[in-house]
Parts: C-alpha cells; sequence; structure tokens
C-alpha cells in the first residue's frame, strides 16, 4: 500500500525558489533518467509502500505546496555513518496548500491526508496565495 513523505524544506522560501534550486541540482541515473535527491538519516521502514507510488511532499513556510515522486532508496556511507538517499523524479507538482507544524526528520504521509495535486495554470480560490495561506491557517477556509 502506497505511503508518502512529509520532509520540511529548510532554507527555501517558495515553490519558485525550491525549482530554481533544483535546477542546478540535477544528476542522472545509469539508463540517463535525470533525478534529484535528498539525504535522510534514516531509511523509511516502509520502503516498500513509499516505493509503490510514493511521493516526498514538501513543507515551505509551514505549508505542503509541492511534491516530487520517489524513484528509488539508497543506503549511503558517510563519515558520520549509514544514511538514506531519497532519489526523487526532477517533476515538481504543485499541490494544494495545507498547513504542517514543524517537526524533525520526516513523517509518513497517507494518502488519504495528502493534499491533491493542481493542475498547471488552476486556481482552488481567488484569493493571493499568500492570503489564501493566511486565511487557510486561521482555518477561514
Amino acid at each position: 500500500m502506497t505511503v508518502h513523505i512529509l520532509k520540511l524544506c529548510v532554507g527555501i522560501d517558495s515553490v519558485d525558489h525550491l525549482i530554481e534550486v533544483r535546477k542546478g541540482r540535477q544528476n542522472l541515473l545509469p539508463d540517463g533518467t535525470p533525478y534529484n535527491y535528498h539525504i535522510t538519516r534514516f531509511c523509511p521502514k516502509r520502503a516498500d509502500d513509499v516505493l509503490d507510488g510514493g511521493s516526498i511532499y514538501w513543507v515551505i513556510k509551514g505549508f505542503v505546496q509541492v511534491r516530487q515522486s520517489i524513484i528509488g532508496l539508497e543506503k549511503l556511507e558517510t563519515d558520520t555513518g549509514i544514511k538514506c538517499k531519497i532519489i526523487m523524479d526532477t517533476t515538481l507538482v504543485r499541490t494544494e496548500s495545507q498547513p504542517r507544524r514543524p517537526h524533525q526528520g520526516w513523517r509518513y504521509l497517507e494518502p488519504t491526508d495528502a493534499p491533491r495535486d493542481i493542475l498547471d495554470g488552476q486556481r482552488t480560490d481567488n484569493l493571493p496565495r499568500h492570503m489564501s495561506d493566511k486565511l487557510r491557517e486561521m482555518g477561514l477556509i
């Protein structure tokens, strides 16, 4: 059963900022497929579920705003021990804005709790994003 990962996107101010940072960090798999990656301290115990169509949902400035499909998990040996390299598709998919409190590391996110994708050009309301985020944070929309 598919499960997603929820992760804070530290040091990133907006989805556009993440897109810009990711452009400079693309790598290639042996078959030539481009990918991005993120290194975490622990590997998911539910790795099979994550690899069964899971995504990493990025929390930016207190709101889930974007996701990337996870295409692989690798153990990575470093000077400080074994880490987990989360290999992601380079496509960033905007999602409905969903408030989230800060947390350390990552959390599992069940598909039923994941925000819906927003198609290119689609709006979920007629308000400026910063205003709708504030109203959503207050529980008014």
